[in-house]
């Protein structure tokens, strides 16, 4: 088992990522949280629970009292938060109880965020069963909710008091969901982590094909990324913005296909493609390295075909959080390991690199 500490100037706590976690869960949580209180919740889809819900509640005493969040973006809402807060109410949560988000990302966003506005916030754990979450959303903080207008334009900093990461989750993950958790790996190891990068051209038959050992060098490799530009950057007002290569395209994409037609990875995938051509323009990566990085978005796709006007892309990117003043900020790689934010993107280069994308996904895969 692989241990990674976060420690930012409001909360310290530790990721723990391997096999087996799930069966001990409750002595874990004690010892990295405290005593479990009376009211213990959990958050979770019913297919999660379905699978894993009898492994999940054998080491505790008494069961958690389960909430459900049905699957999807579109459930991503302040209606589902209200809905869950109320029903925390009529179970009899109080200041005193604990969260514990279970599921993939779309779970850990919305009990992260329901934990900190429940009683003016409550302490939560993260136990993510996707791999996009292990190596990314769980960790760091940050919470929300999405709005028509964007993706987490409500949301709050809450940290877990502890991240449960059990690889052992996985062997039931569908093959689309793995390879989009990946292309958060991806990100990890082109703007942190050359390393990473290597390792993943070097594996990607063991990585895919849910080689044990592999998948833990590459999950704990991805955390290590997170937890040490978080700790460097807790609010996300410098350099965690460089946690979102490939997002302000991406969430622009998934916008503008309402949410449905992608999964996250897929989209963050579309909008790497995207900043790798804006950084080849730019001069902050060479053709060679363009090429490389490319291929390596491609060896963990096939990412879905797109049909989308590169105008209704762009416009949806204004929508960006990261957009301080109407600036758009875009984060490029800087070689291989490294990467900056930008803010002087003009309208035709970003049209430029949307048409480049566009015209890759218009192929018949990436």
């Amino acid at each position: 088992m692989q241990i990674i500490r976060v420690e930012t100037p409001s909360a310290k706590y530790d990721v723990f990522a391997g096999s087996g976690l799930l069966r001990t869960l409750a002595p874990r949580i004690e010892r990295a949280a405290g005593r479990l209180p009376p009211r213990v919740f959990v958050l979770t889809s019913a297919p999660i629970w379905a699978l894993w819900g009898e492994a999940f509640c054998s080491s505790f005493p008494e069961p958690p009292i389960a909430l459900f969040l049905p699957q999807g973006e579109r459930h991503k809402t302040m209606a589902s938060v209200e809905r869950l807060a109320r029903e925390m109410l009529r179970a009899g949560g109080d200041r005193g109880s604990l969260l514990i988000a279970f599921g993939g990302g779309i779970v850990g966003d919305v009990g992260g965020f329901l934990a900190s506005i429940f009683m003016r916030g409550i302490p939560y754990v993260q136990v993510p069963t996707t791999l996009l979450a292990q190596v990314d959303s769980s960790v760091g903080g940050k919470t929300g909710v999405n709005l028509p207008e964007g993706k987490n334009m409500v949301g709050s900093f809450h940290h877990p008091r502890a991240v449960f990461a059990d690889m052992g989750v996985l062997g039931t993950l569908p093959e689309r969901e793995l390879r989009a958790g990946l292309m958060e790996s991806v990100k990890s190891g082109i703007i942190r982590d050359r390393g990473l990068v290597r390792f993943m051209e070097e594996n990607a038959d063991r990585v895919l094909g849910r080689d044990a050992k592999a998948l833990e060098k590459v999950i704990a490799a991805s955390i290590r990324v997170k937890a040490g530009v978080v700790n460097r950057d807790e609010r996300d007002t410098g350099l965690r913005m460089i946690l979102n290569l490939g997002h302000t395209v991406g969430h622009a994409v998934e916008q503008a296909t309402a949410y449905k037609a992608l999964l996250h990875g897929e989209a963050v995938g579309w909008g790497m493609i995207a900043a790798l051509y804006l950084a080849r323009q730019r001069g902050t990566i060479n053709g060679r390295q363009l090429e490389r990085l490319e291929n390596l978005v491609r060896m963990y796709g096939p990412l879905p075909p797109l049909k989308l006007r590169a105008a209704k892309v762009v416009a949806a990117t204004g929508a960006d959080k990261k957009n301080v003043g109407g600036v758009r900020r875009f984060v490029l790689p800087v070689g291989i390991g490294d990467a900056g934010v930008v803010e002087d993107v003009t309208p035709a280069e970003l049209e430029a690199a949307v048409r480049y994308m566009l015209a890759q996904a218009a192929e018949k895969h990436a």
